[in-house]
């Protein structure tokens, strides 16, 4: 009995969303709290879930931004929000004011890293500027290619391949690149999507 009332409880009556409606854009989150019986938190969420935004100026907690840095990488932002019962957009904002990322999100590239990237991509070889601006080899490849920076896509033929595939073990990828035609990227990129790995000699007995 106890907990049917209770689930009937935590069901939105037409008056509650109606006031809902009616106060919440004015700010007076704290007036429907009163006149429901709920809680702060719920009534914003409430609110927030069915698009509803106010006028109030609320002010992030120590406690907020506690619980905000904990959960943030690993939980969904969307049910984070409803958690804090806070707007999505402000969840975010606060989130990027304070450097938290999701866990395993990659690191956004800087104004700097991108003014280093077109100065060194068309001279220097990617594993070079992966080398110095500490990114994979791939990372450098597909900045480049969004900054516009890289050169025109051009097709891998399966004869191309096949002739990296073999001279790779015993020749560099200049030379490589030299005999197929390719820059030196180019080439040094494709060899790391093929996964190809130098053959390792023993000495003769």
């Amino acid at each position: 009995m106890a907990k049917s009332k209770k689930k009937r409880r935590n069901l939105w009556t037409e008056e509650e969303v109606k006031l809902i409606k009616r106060l919440f854009p004015r700010g007076k989150a704290r007036e429907i709290v009163k006149r429901t019986g709920r809680t702060l938190a719920t009534v914003r969420q409430k609110a927030y879930s069915m698009g509803i935004k106010t006028r109030e100026k609320r002010l992030w907690s120590a406690k907020e931004v506690k619980l905000l840095k904990k959960l943030y990488a690993t939980e969904n932002t969307q049910i984070l929000a409803e958690k804090l019962g806070r707007p999505l957009e402000s969840v975010k904002q606060i989130a990027y004011l304070h450097g938290l990322r999701k866990k395993n999100s990659p690191i956004p590239w800087s104004k700097k890293e991108d003014a280093l990237l077109k100065k060194l991509y068309p001279k220097q070889d990617l594993s070079d500027i992966a080398d110095q601006l500490d990114r994979s080899v791939l990372a450098i490849a597909g900045r480049a290619h969004k900054l516009g920076i890289s050169e025109p896509k051009r097709i891998w033929t399966k004869k191309e391949i096949n002739t990296l595939k073999k001279l790779y073990p015993i020749k560099t990828a200049e030379e490589i690149a030299n005999k197929l035609g390719r820059s030196v990227q180019a080439t040094r990129l494709r060899i790391v999507k093929l996964g190809l790995r130098k053959r390792s000699y023993r000495g003769k007995m």
